[in-house]
């Protein structure tokens, strides 16, 4: 068997390990490892969650002595400053190790090659790049948000055979099938936080939670379900104080331009903090600048909101579950990178309304193209899995 097939195997092993981190790590990024001495597995590991001991330990920790003259697989680069824990090529170079395979570079500006550099230094061979197209699709999010200082935004529709999402009068319960819905619980796990707008709070009154859903390799009960930040586009601060997603555990953050302290003060509690932007109609007036095309629901500029979730709250993945204004604004903005659509099988007519707000649309050449990543039967529905192509 040739090198290039064994790295490829173990790199295998370490990504599958790092799937199990896809509920939990973040705002971490998701991370395996695999320590294979004489083509035998000696210690793997992936890392849990933030702030506990990164894949890395967990690996050598289980390879023990073991570790020493042994090839490390690991899915990320191996980080090589302090953080919420010390840096993991320390640990490798004082196990020994005689040679370490990465699969992606990691983006972080802390590290970006330096953990390589490190290593290399230390005496100890190094190669990247192995199964990288995978490692990257584990973490979309993390390498977004480091590299364009927004998360990765993927909206999640329902919809008919001939692309309606509710009847005219507004109803769409149910869409889809159970087993559908119960396949978004896995979308919503797997995001840091979920975007709506006012329009779909005030018709559906959602919750917004993640129900029934455990991650991999966790005991349950050392595992409490991890609540997304639930997100609401509202500008003139329409949202109920009643409103269920305000009641559900974890936090919500309402978005607004309005500076109306009365509706404001009547959200704000330990669960639920109010953040005002400035209306991006007034920043363009006094000349401050705002994103052309990033608006939604009469103000709030949508890019400088990713931002603000990807720097103050480092968020990596958003889930949208929103309406065909907040869809086609998102859309229109550059800010969605993916889309998961879920088609029933039946028919709703041409009165019944659609996925997304595009009126600028007129000709062939201003369609969106997606890329269709995948398509599978869920339950009597399908999903099908796509990514929305740029203008370069």
């Amino acid at each position: 068997m040739s090198s290039v097939v064994i790295d490829h195997q173990f790199m295998a092993r370490a990504l599958q390990l790092a799937a199990q981190g896809l509920y939990t790590t973040h705002p971490n990024p998701r991370v395996g490892c695999v320590i294979v001495r004489a083509g035998e597995i000696v210690g793997e590991g992936w890392h849990v969650r933030a702030g506990e001991p990164h894949a890395e330990v967990h690996a050598l920790a289980q390879a023990g002595t073991r570790a020493r003259g042994a090839t490390v697989y690991v899915t990320l680069e191996p980080c090589c400053h302090y953080g919420r824990t010390a840096p993991c090529v320390d640990a490798l170079i004082e196990a020994g190790v005689a040679r370490v395979v990465v699969a992606m570079i990691d983006p972080d500006p802390r590290v970006a090659g330096q953990g390589l550099a490190r290593l290399v230094a230390a005496g100890i061979a190094t190669e990247s790049s192995v199964l990288q197209t995978q490692a990257e699709a584990l973490n979309a999010g993390f390498i977004t948000r480091m590299r364009e200082r927004r998360p990765w935004v993927r909206c999640k529709l329902a919809m008919s055979m001939d692309g309606r999402t509710a009847l005219p009068s507004g109803e769409s319960k149910w869409v889809t099938s159970e087993a559908a819905r119960q396949d978004v619980q896995h979308l919503r796990a797997s995001s840091a936080a979920i975007l709506t707008g006012i329009g779909t709070v005030l018709a559906d009154d959602p919750a917004l939670t993640v129900r029934s859903v455990a991650p991999q390799g966790v005991p349950s009960s050392d595992h409490a379900v991890r609540q997304p930040l639930r997100v609401v586009v509202d500008s003139w601060l329409r949202t109920p104080p009643q409103a269920r997603l305000l009641k559900e555990p974890g936090h919500t953050l309402i978005v607004t331009t309005t500076q109306d302290r009365v509706s404001s003060e009547k959200l704000v509690c330990d669960k639920v903090t109010v953040n005002v932007q400035p209306d991006r109609h007034d920043r363009m007036a006094a000349g401050n600048r705002a994103t052309p095309g990033a608006v939604a629901h009469g103000g709030v500029d949508l890019v400088a909101l990713m931002q603000t979730l990807a720097m103050d709250y480092e968020i990596n993945d958003v889930l949208v579950e929103a309406g065909p204004i907040l869809n086609g604004a998102l859309l229109s903005a550059g800010l969605m990178d993916e889309v998961i659509i879920y088609m029933a099988p039946h028919l709703m007519g041409d009165a019944a309304r659609g996925l997304f707000h595009l009126p600028g649309l007129q000709q062939m050449s201003q369609r969106v193209a997606l890329d269709v990543q995948d398509i599978r039967a869920v339950g009597r529905d399908w999903r099908i899995s796509a990514k929305v192509m740029r203008n370069n």
